[in-house]
């Protein structure tokens, strides 16, 4: 459990909070580009770390990100009209008096003041930079002199038919809702169904990498896993350990890089980020996208993992622009069938995101975690706890966060899914040592020799 100010530094996200001071020391995904496509288009309303704001893609394409309250009187700019300013410069333009603003906040047009007014040049909106990598729209929130370099995951480099990125609201707050993430254990038991024990034997339970349909056997095999966690320069790894059928070990390993990304074991290896990003103390973007394209030409890990079960995704749903629906939420139940819940699966709710959701939403907004009784399954939640409260500490100390550095490389940061060898140590897969990885993830290897015989 956490004492109740622990609970509330954790939790509490906006201007002047430790917590909202830490996260706004990271890039920080502020919308999909894709809900802001055209220049000249549409402003969209960005609500972030508790603050409002207002983002525009100018006519020269660029992206700005500003307060949604124009310095002037205080009426919203998500009314404004983006266009043509004087002199070839271009911005979004307040509907009450004229006032433009460009995307770095100068105001560039006051037309309701003189022609010889100079009063323009000491107003400013307040603007944050932006930066466009894997479909999202990234910003840095933080005090411009403790501004960092881009955190490249991979994102900048993929060409546009491999990016991938999707948002999904969820009503509670940021921490309760990555702590699902992070939750190995809870796969044998929210999102079981009872046809996985009746899958048939295809023989990958035996040291390497187990099919997809075998993974799911083998959650229900073992609903008490072990946990294991070893810290990283990103934040931590950890393996949750089960015993298969064929009295083999397990292992799935994930990932939590700070502030708020999630790598989640996956066959053979993942790169796919989930990410947590506080809207306010109470909601929350679930955000999920591609770093890159990993060549698994081979096909390990065979079917794809959903092919053998019941259950609905919400991700084939996504709109046009990347947003996924809510079709289940707590004012419909989240679809609860309570025969289903009998018969079939262990959850009643057919659709499987919004198992998580309903379990983490129906704490309320934010639970009092001085009610919790922890358990040894808790172990990465209760690590990620404390590096968070610490490097919060830390940095209203004036030190700096961590896994900032111009220096680390962000592509290593990966999860992985296997049965070991007797003496195989969990703590290789996934590296870029790792053989597998050397094979499939060129792309994310760094200063390393060529493969033998590649």
């Amino acid at each position: 459990m956490l004492s109740t100010e622990d609970n509330e530094l954790l939790t509490r996200v906006g201007p002047g909070t430790p917590m909202g001071q830490l996260l706004r020391r990271y890039w920080t995904p502020a919308l999909l580009a894709s809900e802001a496509p055209t220049p000249g288009g549409d402003p969209v309303r960005v609500r972030l770390l508790g603050e409002d704001l207002v983002a525009f893609r100018d006519l020269n394409g660029r992206v700005g990100l500003i307060q949604e309250n124009c310095p002037h009187r205080g009426a919203s700019l998500f009314y404004g009209r983006n266009e043509a300013g004087p002199d070839g410069t271009c911005g979004l333009r307040c509907p009450y008096h004229g006032w433009q603003f460009d995307a770095d906040g100068r105001c560039i047009d006051m037309p309701s003041e003189p022609p010889t007014s100079s009063f323009k040049n000491r107003v400013t909106a307040k603007a944050y930079p932006t930066h466009e990598s894997g479909g999202i729209v990234w910003t840095y929130m933080g005090p411009p002199d403790s501004l960092t370099p881009f955190r490249d995951f991979g994102s900048d480099t993929l060409a546009p038919e491999h990016v991938q990125a999707t948002k999904m609201h969820t009503t509670c707050n940021w921490v309760q809702a990555m702590e699902g993430n992070l939750d190995t254990s809870h796969i044998s038991w929210l999102h079981q169904w009872a046809g996985a024990a009746d899958l048939p034997d295809d023989g990958s339970d035996k040291p390497g990498y187990p099919s997809n349909p075998s993974s799911w056997k083998f959650w229900l095999h073992d609903r008490a896993p072990r946990l294991e966690v070893e810290d990283t320069w990103y934040g931590f790894k950890y393996v949750g350990i089960r015993t298969t059928p064929n009295g083999n070990k397990h292992v799935r390993m994930s990932a939590f890089c700070f502030p708020y990304h999630t790598v989640i074991a996956t066959v053979p290896f993942g790169v796919r980020h989930g990410m947590f990003v506080p809207i306010d103390d109470y909601n929350t973007w679930r955000i999920s996208f591609t770093t890159r394209v990993i060549d698994n030409s081979r096909g390990v890990g065979g079917a794809p993992l959903f092919s053998v079960s019941p259950f609905k995704l919400a991700r084939a749903e996504v709109d046009g622009n990347g947003i996924v629906p809510r079709e289940y939420t707590a004012g419909n139940e989240y679809g609860i069938d309570r025969e289903e819940q009998r018969t079939t699966t262990f959850s009643g709710i057919a659709e499987f995101a919004s198992q998580d959701l309903m379990a983490t939403e129906s704490m309320g907004p934010i639970y009092d975690r001085t009610q919790e009784r922890l358990g040894t399954t808790d172990k990465a939640i209760i690590r990620m706890r404390r590096l968070l409260l610490d490097a919060a500490k830390r940095v209203a100390a004036g030190e700096q966060a961590p896994a900032t550095g111009p220096d680390h490389d962000y592509f290593e940061i990966r999860s992985a899914e296997k049965i070991l060898e007797p003496d195989e140590d969990w703590r290789l897969l996934g590296t870029s040592d790792d053989p597998l990885v050397r094979e499939m993830d060129t792309h994310g290897l760094r200063d390393r020799e060529p493969i033998a015989g590649s």
